[in-house]
């Protein structure tokens, strides 16, 4: 869904969103909802409230597809990216965020995509190695079996070939 940034009244404008949204690294398995406020404070748009959003992603530890539920505050606030001097060609110069912008966005001719907001905010909240559960047992690195659902016959002593020289050391010492 697109705002134009003139639509939006002095008083702000409260805007409830069910949208499907796509993106590469996860799979939405149900229309993300979201409830926003957007403000106008001069050329800049604030935007806040909440969404909720139900992901399908691949556990890091036994790469199975799991569900998670993501229920976030959205706090972003948008300038327009004309406030910034074009660079050579007609690019944008480039600009060094600092800490305190980090929460910042842009906007383009005068028109804001939630969509593009709502994919943002969950690319931004999924974790880097999400887990199906803490417990995960993962994946035997040697015969591949899911450790979650079975258990191999694979040995159980796995030194690292490089420390063998440290590992007959200890048992010299201990003899």
């Amino acid at each position: 869904m697109k705002i134009l940034i003139a639509d939006i009244p002095e008083e702000g404008l409260s805007v409830d969103l069910e949208e499907n949204i796509q993106a590469d690294s996860f799979s939405v398995v149900a229309p993300v909802v979201s409830r926003v406020q957007l403000t106008k404070a001069g050329g800049e748009v604030i935007v806040s409230g909440n969404l909720g959003a139900d992901i399908e992603v691949q556990c890091s530890r036994c790469l199975r597809d799991f569900r998670q539920r993501l229920d976030l505050p959205v706090n972003v606030v948008y300038h327009p990216i004309e406030e910034f001097d074009e660079g050579a060609e007609g690019h944008p110069a480039r600009h060094v965020l600092s800490d305190d912008e980090m929460d910042m966005g842009f906007y383009r001719a005068g028109e804001l995509d939630l969509d593009e907001l709502l994919r943002e905010q969950i690319i931004l909240n999924i974790q880097m190695k999400p887990l199906c559960d803490s417990a995960c047992k993962g994946l035997c690195p040697t015969c591949g079996i899911d450790l979650n659902t079975g258990s191999c016959n694979c040995a159980a002593d796995r030194t690292d070939p490089r420390l063998a020289v440290l590992k007959k050391l200890l048992n010299d010492r201990k003899e």
